[in-house]
């Protein structure tokens, strides 16, 4: 039997000052801002082939240049739902989860998320009811889910080292097996800045 999944990518509109903050050292606030411009185009870039529909998630207004970006590829624009990141997704979830098989969970920080690593993540969903792309920071880059539960979203220590690990004794309390993929890095600190470089990604 053939699934359907939808793509959702949660992501702060560029706004100078208000994202990338931990950047803004190295890079300043309009620096910053073209990063997370430059992360946004590379993720909506991502092919669409294993998605029966794909939304982005912003927390603010885009401008016209992302928002025509985003049409052009094929993108859904939605404004994100009230409260934290964790109420947030859970929102999302459930949203996604009413109208396809299962939901893929992404956000923009992470430039080698890939094509291949989304199939691989879509072929895991088939057979798990859970799906983890850990992040090395300790939380992780990709959520996929073909249930939901409020005790994966709830009182959450969102973006710190111990997101992962968490996530996964709760999976145990639900007694929901899942399967990780491959251990991913995103852009946060300015010691990653180089391993853009190394991507061939110019700032």
């Amino acid at each position: 039997m053939s699934l359907s999944f939808s793509l959702h990518m949660l992501a702060r509109a560029p706004v100078p000052g208000k994202v990338k903050t931990r950047l803004i050292p190295a890079l300043g606030e309009e620096g910053a801002c073209s990063l997370q411009q430059l992360l946004l185009e590379r993720a909506l870039a991502l092919p669409a082939a294993d998605f029966c529909e794909r939304f982005l998630w912003l927390d603010d207004a885009p401008g016209a240049e992302l928002q025509a970006l985003a049409e052009q590829l094929g993108w859904t624009l939605m404004e994100q739902p009230a409260g934290d990141l964790g109420e947030r997704m859970r929102r999302i979830a459930a949203l996604g989860l009413a109208s396809s098989d299962g939901v893929i969970l992404i956000g923009n920080d992470c430039p080698a998320l890939d094509g291949p690593y989304l199939g691989h993540a879509c072929a895991a969903l088939h057979n798990h009811p859970v799906v983890l792309g850990p992040a090395e920071d300790g939380g992780y880059v990709l959520l996929g889910l073909r249930r939901s539960d409020n005790l994966l979203f709830s009182d959450m220590p969102w973006g710190t080292e111990q997101v992962l690990a968490m996530t996964r004794e709760r999976l145990q309390q639900l007694a929901w097996n899942h399967h990780e993929l491959q251990a991913l890095w995103d852009v946060d600190r300015p010691e990653d800045l180089a391993r853009l470089e190394a991507l061939g990604i110019q700032i």
